[in-house]
C-alpha cells in the first residue's frame, strides 16, 4: 500500500495510505485512509487532485459534495468488492 504525505492549509502533516485511484471526467480521485492495516476498521476518505496542469505537486481536496461523493464511493465500491462506504 502506497503511503503518501500531505500538508494541510495549517502547516501539519498528514500521512495516509491510498487502498484505490481513478479517474471520472478527466478528474483525479484518490481512495485512502490512515491505516495500512487491510484488516483492521479504519475511515476512508475520498480526495480529488484540484491542482492545475502547471503546478509542479498535485493538490488533493476531500470530497465534501453529497452527489459527488455519492458518485465517486460507488465507483470505488465496484473496484474495492470488499470496502465498506458509510
Amino acid at each position: 500500500m502506497e503511503k503518501i504525505s500531505f500538508v494541510s492549509e495549517g502547516g501539519d502533516k498528514i500521512e495516509l495510505y491510498v487502498l484505490e485511484e481513478t479517474r471520472i471526467s478527466g478528474i483525479n480521485y484518490i481512495l485512502v485512509t490512515e491505516s495500512d492495516d487491510e484488516n483492521e476498521d479504519a475511515e476512508v476518505y475520498i480526495l480529488k487532485d484540484t491542482s492545475k496542469s502547471t503546478e509542479a505537486d498535485a493538490i488533493y481536496e476531500f470530497v465534501e459534495d453529497d452527489s459527488e461523493l455519492d458518485a465517486v464511493a460507488k465507483v470505488f465500491s465496484e473496484l474495492l468488492e470488499d470496502v465498506e462506504f458509510r
